[in-house]
């Protein structure tokens, strides 16, 4: 298989950086998003999100012709998909709209020897259905799904999920290994020589389609479960008077014991929203995994209660919450608990002065609301009667102020 040309679908936290990363290896992509405004920035030579790294890769790549946002679907020799998998309903339902329309959307530039990979955290099944969504907008064509065995398909069809730490995602692009799953030998085959091009220090390992959507699954409720285990830890040691960072510090003592520190909760589109899909599918089997996401999403409800508990013989209290990012050093706000704690203190009427320096303006969820402002950390803490550490940014370690702080992630 010839590839000249990608095109990547979706020009997010994941898509941009892997489109530009792509670019970088002498490859023309062609990143598509139906957000005008998302197009404009890329085709600028600028970026609309905050990763190291990229702005310079992303300057250079459309500067060099190799990297061209679009809105709508340009034809390539491979697509890529890397668009939002959340859920829906009281039963967490996976929803893959934004796949299905993805899928149907780049169907009308399939031509036969194409390969389409899906990328986006799914569950399991979900590679099978994108195949079908396109095999149903091109029926002419023939896919791994409609062929006999043995027979190779006019499109291939494939997965690989992505698994890069925001804050680090160029380095991991190249330097991760990859599990790549073809819904047959084929598909697996070309999907390779496309992560091959630019996976240059990680392997490319080959797999089911099944088996590498259940892969990615797995890597974050293993994540959820233990990151779990600490936040449950705080909450007991806070009831028996024991400093929880010094006990996780001497337990991890132990040469077979690696015990993850706690926070204010468990955020970001994948540790937050993948095991659900484990639990959705699975219901009667996945009971630790269910325990771990009810322990991680009851947590900023601990931390409520106790600036609540703070503030008890306060006045018309300020508050600083520091951070309203998932996690630290990004501005990424998504399934975030410190953003969830921060809103429901403003519906109780508690005045907020908000510092996350990652972003330069608030969310309109949070504007509406009112009581809230954005704002530096030096007014913050002249300004407020409690200080409250949500997230572990930089800008925070070994604060010092003169208000009281309650310190959920041991800054």
């Amino acid at each position: 298989m010839n590839i000249n040309t990608i095109s990547v679908v979706g020009l997010g936290y994941i898509g941009l950086p892997t489109a530009a990363v792509i670019a970088s290896n002498g490859i023309r992509v062609k990143g598509i998003d139906v957000n005008q405004h998302v197009i404009d920035i890329i085709n600028q030579g600028k970026i609309h999100i905050v990763e190291p790294g990229l702005e310079e890769l992303v300057k250079s790549v459309v500067a060099e012709g190799y990297l061209t946002a679009h809105t709508e679907p340009q034809s390539a020799d491979a697509f890529l998909i890397a668009v939002p998998t959340p859920f829906k309903g009281a039963d967490h339902e996976p929803d893959l709209k934004y796949i299905e329309a993805a899928s149907k959307a780049l169907a009308s530039q399939l031509v036969k020897g194409n390969l389409v990979i899906l990328e986006s955290t799914s569950p399991v099944g979900a590679t099978e259905k994108m195949a079908a969504w396109l095999a149903e907008a091109r029926p002419e064509l023939s896919f791994p799904h409609t062929v006999k065995e043995g027979q190779v398909a006019d499109i291939l069809v494939a997965y690989c999920p992505e698994r890069v730490l925001p804050g680090q995602v160029i380095r991991e692009l190249v330097e991760n290994d990859r599990v790549i799953g073809g819904m047959d030998e084929a598909s697996t085959k070309a999907a390779t020589l496309v992560y091959k091009s630019f996976v240059h220090k990680g392997n490319c390992i080959a797999t089911t389609a099944r088996t590498a959507e259940m892969v990615k699954l797995t890597e974050n409720a293993s994540r959820d479960s233990q990151i779990a285990f600490a936040n449950e830890l705080s909450m007991i040691c806070d009831k028996q008077g024991i400093n929880v960072w010094e006990l996780i510090e001497l337990a991890n003592l132990h040469p077979r014991v690696n015990i993850l520190q706690p926070g204010a909760g468990v955020g970001g589109h994948c540790i937050a929203v993948d095991p659900w899909f484990i639990v959705n599918q699975n219901p009667e089997e996945a009971k630790l995994i269910h325990q771990a996401r009810l322990t991680n999403d009851a947590k900023p409800l601990w931390v409520i209660n106790k600036i609540e508990e703070a503030i008890s013989n306060m006045v018309k209290p300020k508050i600083a919450c520091l951070g309203l990012a998932f996690k630290p050093d990004i501005d990424d706000l998504r399934e975030s608990p410190a953003l969830n704690i921060i809103k429901n203190l403003v519906m109780s009427g508690f005045d907020i002065l908000a510092v996350e320096p990652n972003i330069d303006v608030l969310p309109t969820k949070l504007c509406d609301l009112g009581n809230i402002k954005l704002t530096d950390l030096h007014s913050a803490l002249v300004d407020a009667d409690l200080i409250v550490i949500l997230v572990k940014h930089q800008e925070f370690i070994n604060l010092k102020s003169g208000s009281k702080i309650l310190d959920f992630v041991n800054c």
